[in-house]
């Protein structure tokens, strides 16, 4: 089989929140600038010069930039300006998979008689972002997503990077291992224990040795991605597989009362959007950031599939107790919960009071039936006076100021 040539985009809108906020206030434009408050939600190129990063206290985000100004944000402009830009992406080519509100892989490779090389193409997407839209936008071009991904990241900011794939291996050997999907810092500090900086030293590094030191599954996809293999094709119109959320917050002391309004308001938007779209899950994990940023995760499997609000609630506090036990004097800087396992869930299925042990959190029970039904009232008023017209006591009543859901993974990426 022949190999296939350069024809993956992956596109990805630059300091995105940020840009928006520049795009809807020309005042704000060439200036630093961050989103958030207490804590820094997202940077524009500006104040990233100064060292301004997404997860940073705007107490230390000021000290490192004075003239730092920060903005509230406009959820609702976020998605409706990503979505156009999704819109031009769409009129190229129909295999366009959506990986975040601001980013997008696309295979073009049916489209070339109708609008050209792909380098032509992704010169063609920015150009209409621009002048259509008004936002930067950097892509990457070549043969698989890895590699699109870590030429999109090159390109920044503002920029097209194609990637032949008789230029694979030059480009790829002087990059840091940083710009690779699945290597974090932690990843990142056990390479170079071993002297692996580069992607480069990484494609040369003994496969076997690898996987002793990141683990079976970690080391053998490295292996791979570092020699250019990733044979994932792009999949446009995908369902999602999973649905979450995650707060923000300078850090606090894990007391019970945050904790409780922290997870009821995150289970409180993922049950939502779950009900929303008909479906429910059977996998709850957590996420639990500490000060410093060693996070943690925690998950079970329920024995049937759930969307209520309390019922999410209540699993994701017990796996939070869980992994607070083992950080007992640890402040916290942010809370995820993620339900993976999707199903459809069209209605509700009763069941018989058997008295098994995992009642508590089967949806079918009476317990669970009238969560489910509580939860389907507070939608249909929200659906129709608004999303603060009712809440859970816990969340509504408190004087919390949560990190929208929107932003849930702009801690820790803000390109």
């Amino acid at each position: 089989m022949a190999r296939r040539g350069a024809t993956i985009l992956h596109a990805d809108l630059d300091a995105f929140y940020a840009s928006v906020e520049q795009l809807l206030d020309p005042s704000l434009r060439g200036i630093p600038i961050a989103v958030g408050g207490g804590v820094v939600l997202a940077a524009s190129y500006e104040a990233k010069a100064f060292g301004v990063a997404g997860g940073m206290s705007g107490r230390q985000a000021r000290q490192l930039c004075p003239q730092l100004t920060f903005v509230a944000g406009h959820l609702g402009e976020y998605q409706r300006i990503a979505d156009r830009v999704m819109d031009v992406l769409g009129d190229v080519t129909p295999d366009v998979e959506r990986i975040s509100i601001d980013e997008a892989f696309c295979d073009v490779a049916g489209a070339g008689r109708l609008f050209g090389s792909p380098a032509t193409i992704a010169a063609d997407i920015r150009r209409r972002v621009k002048a259509e839209i008004g936002l930067p936008i950097s892509i990457g071009v070549a043969r698989t997503k890895h590699l699109a991904k870590i030429a999109s990241q090159v390109a920044k900011p503002d920029g097209l990077v194609v990637v032949e794939p008789e230029h694979e291996v030059a480009f790829l050997r002087p990059l840091p291992v940083s710009l690779m999907w699945g290597v974090g810092p932690v990843t990142q500090e056990r390479l170079a224990s071993r002297g692996i900086t580069t992607i480069g030293d990484l494609a040369a590094a003994d496969p076997g040795a690898l996987r002793g030191l990141l683990g079976e599954a970690a080391g053998t996809k490295l292996s791979a991605l570092a020699a250019t293999e990733d044979p994932r094709p792009v999949r446009g119109g995908r369902r999602a597989s999973s649905m979450g959320a995650q707060s923000a917050f300078p850090r606090c002391p894990p007391t019970v009362q945050l904790r409780a309004q922290v997870i009821g308001h995150l289970a409180d938007r993922i049950g939502s959007r779950l009900r929303s779209k008909r479906r429910a899950g059977r996998t709850v994990t957590v996420r639990v950031r500490f000060a410093g940023l060693r996070s943690v995760t925690r998950s079970v499997t329920l024995p049937a599939p759930v969307s209520a609000t309390r019922t999410l609630a209540d699993v994701a506090e017990g796996l939070v107790s869980a992994a607070l036990a083992d950080h007992p004097q640890a402040d916290l800087t942010l809370l995820g919960i993620s339900v993976s396992h999707l199903v459809d869930e069209p209605s509700l299925q009763l069941e018989l009071p058997l008295g098994l042990s995992d009642e508590a959190v089967r949806p079918g029970t009476a317990a669970g039936a009238a969560r489910w039904s509580v939860d389907q009232s507070m939608d249909a008023v929200r659906k129709r006076f608004g999303r603060q017209a009712v809440g859970y006591a816990n969340v509504a009543l408190s004087a919390r100021t949560f990190v929208p859901d929107e932003f849930r993974e702009l801690a820790e990426r803000d390109g």
